[in-house]
């Protein structure tokens, strides 16, 4: 007997179709015991239901967002800060009956989201600055915080790389401690190649870190003593690069 046989015998006691909208969470428990092809078809129902549904939410969240952009174009506030804009948008939600108040911020923010994305896209840069909002969307100022922690997080890495690959030119053994073994040769030539290799990453890191300041953040959104404070750490790692870049023309300089 083939498995779609065994499927249709079980009749009642198989699942072959769930709804997202009624669908509960499972306990381990109450299917363990269930026939294996009836297991098969539950899952593959599941599996199946999941793909339909895949790219709904968003589609759906995009959808809000047009229309209650749509609203702001109708009452010529795109910034959605009037009453009577204000109002059409909450009769949207409760419209909506959204029982769920932790659901509901959810979509809430999922919509915003969208909504400031949209903006970017149907207002040129002169409508936007005369908004007083930024030309970058949300989306893009995402991807720049990615960015930006991908960078510091590469950073950190090198430098902890860069520490424990560095050979030790001399040893300092506090005392009664034991001193730390020498290596071998062989080994302080491998540890010198790893080294050589980290600090040029970590020049990479450094660099990418840097390229990572936004003009835009220093503008609008820090204050007077950040912005002192901020020039101050520039001016230390100007310094220290400045020192290093002086040594390796001397070193070059020598031959």
């Amino acid at each position: 007997m083939s498995p779609k046989d065994d499927v249709a015998r079980l009749g009642q006691r198989t699942v072959t179709h769930v709804d997202a909208a009624s669908v509960q969470a499972l306990d381990l428990e109450a299917i363990e015991h269930e026939p294996t092809t009836a297991l098969i078809a539950r899952g593959a129902a599941y599996a199946r239901e999941y793909a339909a549904i895949e790219h709904k939410p968003a589609l759906l969240a995009q959808n809000i967002a047009v229309v209650l952009l749509a609203l702001r174009k109708q009452h010529d506030d795109w910034l959605g800060r009037t009453h009577v804009y204000r109002q059409d948008a909450a009769e949207v939600y409760r419209a909506a009956s959204i029982d769920d108040k932790e659901q509901l911020t959810r979509l809430q923010a999922n919509v915003r989201y969208h909504v400031g994305n949209m903006l970017r896209r149907h207002l040129t840069p002169r409508e936007l600055r005369a908004l007083e909002l930024h030309d970058a969307s949300p989306l893009e100022r995402q991807q720049d915080r990615r960015a930006t922690d991908t960078a510091i997080l590469r950073a950190t890495k090198v430098s902890a790389e860069v520490t424990s690959s560095t050979p030790r030119t001399s040893q300092v053994t506090k005392k009664g401690a034991q001193p730390e073994a020498v290596p071998r040769q062989g080994s302080v030539a491998g540890l010198a190649v790893k080294a050589t290799a980290d600090h040029l990453r970590l020049a990479q890191a450094a660099k990418a870190l840097v390229a990572q300041f936004n003009a835009d953040v220093i503008d609008d959104h820090m204050t007077d003593g950040q912005r002192a404070k901020l020039d101050e750490e520039l001016a230390e790692m100007e310094r220290k690069v400045r020192s290093l870049r002086r040594h390796l023309k001397k070193r070059r300089s020598e031959g």
